[in-house]
């Protein structure tokens, strides 16, 4: 089977739904398919191996050929050979670290061209895709990686005569994000094209029902595939001799890390914790910066600075390393969460999570048995659950071992790949 994923790339930091299909892509590669990932928009930035080939696959949308064709009809009309310059990695990674700057309008402007693409100024950008697909790729399959990407469906259907499959990843938050009107005019073009797609995938039941409402599509429309992580490297660590709680995610306030602070505050202060350090880990742009400072001083300012570590885009050797030296585990975010690879990752190490008791987080660990859920939105819930299950250690361990196990079963890649495959072959069978 021949199978390409269209994947957006950050140019600039590591993305969860990028390293899903990094990790999907592999794990069919070795179970024999043909697989290639193109990257969208901006290159991919990786933690892990990548897909065998993958440095060979052009960017198709670079970013500053799309916002260039986007402002200036010019640019619409300009050579391949001055696109593809435009296109060169190291200029698409600068542009990503000044992405902070692009405005919301702007961003609702590209997203409703991006969901309605044939018959938008980008017109040249999809024939150069479709092109590609049908003369070098030839897929039996697409997959497009997120559901933005739902308007190219019926052009790559009619162009290659392949099914083409959507993945869900936490559409909802960039789309609620945007000003009006391109708030609802992508939502309306979501509700449009998401039913010509041969299937739609979520990564978890939470966030199937969820997008099923509110795009107004049949329950049974939306199919579960599990993300999943490739184990290699992770493995238990030993208890750190200082209790320490650990976050792994972008160092942005929708994430949580707001709320991680002021629990961490309230566990130090009130609660009157002299101990526990708190370390905070994950991918940080330029527009992350002064949320960042904020932070600091905040902590700074009640004598905690010297308990709390931070360390902004780590590589994948360091990531593990970080998690398997963590007591406790918390990505406390705020937004309904399609599926949170982080918390897959630190009990992959054997690290007990402690995650609100919201959008896919419950399903995770009910799952696994590998943490504690708290209600949502509530620092001093979340640091309660902290204090308990810091002074337990019979219970971490429990909890530490469940993890591992329920990850090993139900969220690696190679499980992940066995339920992508079903879908798969049922897809290619029919074509």
């Amino acid at each position: 089977m021949k199978i390409v994923f269209l994947t957006a790339g950050t140019g600039s930091y590591y993305c969860g739904a990028c390293m899903r299909d990094n990790a999907l892509a592999r794990e069919l590669h070795r179970a024999g398919h043909d697989v290639t990932i193109a990257p969208m928009y901006l290159p991919l930035i990786l933690d892990e191996i990548t897909l065998a080939g993958a440095e060979n696959v052009p960017v198709f949308f670079g970013g500053i050929n799309v916002f260039l064709q986007q402002k200036i009809p010019l640019f619409r009309h300009t050579p391949a050979a001055f696109d593809r310059l435009l296109n060169s990695t190291g200029l698409l990674r600068w542009a990503a670290r000044h992405s902070h700057m692009t405005s919301a309008r702007t961003h609702g402007e590209m997203a409703v061209e991006m969901l309605n693409v044939a018959t938008s100024p980008l017109r040249k950008e999809l024939d150069k895709l479709l092109d590609w697909l049908g003369g070098v790729a030839k897929p039996d399959l697409v997959c497009l990686s997120n559901a933005l990407l739902a308007g190219f469906t019926p052009e790559l259907k009619r162009r290659l005569g392949a099914p083409v499959a959507v993945f869900f990843q936490g559409e909802d938050s960039f789309l609620d994000g945007l000003p009006e009107p391109y708030r609802a005019q992508c939502w309306a073009a979501l509700k449009t094209h998401l039913p010509t797609a041969d299937a739609l995938l979520s990564p978890s039941h939470r966030y199937a029902d969820y997008m099923g409402r509110r795009l107004s599509l049949a329950p049974a429309s939306i199919e579960v595939v599990p993300n999943g992580i490739s184990l290699e490297g992770y493995a238990a660590g030993s208890a750190p001799a200082i209790p320490t709680i650990g976050y792994l995610a972008r160092l942005c306030r929708e994430k949580g890390v707001e709320l991680l602070v002021d629990a961490f505050l309230l566990l130090a202060g009130e609660l009157g914790d002299s101990r526990t350090h708190l370390k905070i880990a994950g991918a940080a742009t330029a527009g992350d910066q002064p949320l960042i400072a904020q932070l600091q001083k905040r902590l700074a300012a009640a004598g905690l600075a010297s308990r709390v570590s931070w360390f902004p885009n780590v590589s994948r050797e360091e990531k593990i390393s970080f998690l398997r030296r963590l007591t406790l585990f918390s990505v406390p975010t705020l937004y309904e969460e399609a599926f949170g690879l982080y918390v897959v990752e630190a009990m992959a190490c054997g690290v007990p999570v402690v995650q609100p008791n919201s959008a896919s987080f419950p399903e995770i660990i009910n799952a696994t048995g590998g943490g504690l859920c708290v209600p949502p939105h509530d620092a001093r819930a979340l640091a309660q659950a902290w204090q308990l299950l810091l002074a337990d250690a019979p219970r971490r361990t429990a909890l530490g071992h469940a993890g591992r196990l329920g990850v090993e079963k139900l969220f690696s890649a190679q499980s992940m790949s066995a339920k992508f495959s079903v879908v798969a072959r049922r897809l290619t069978a029919t074509t």
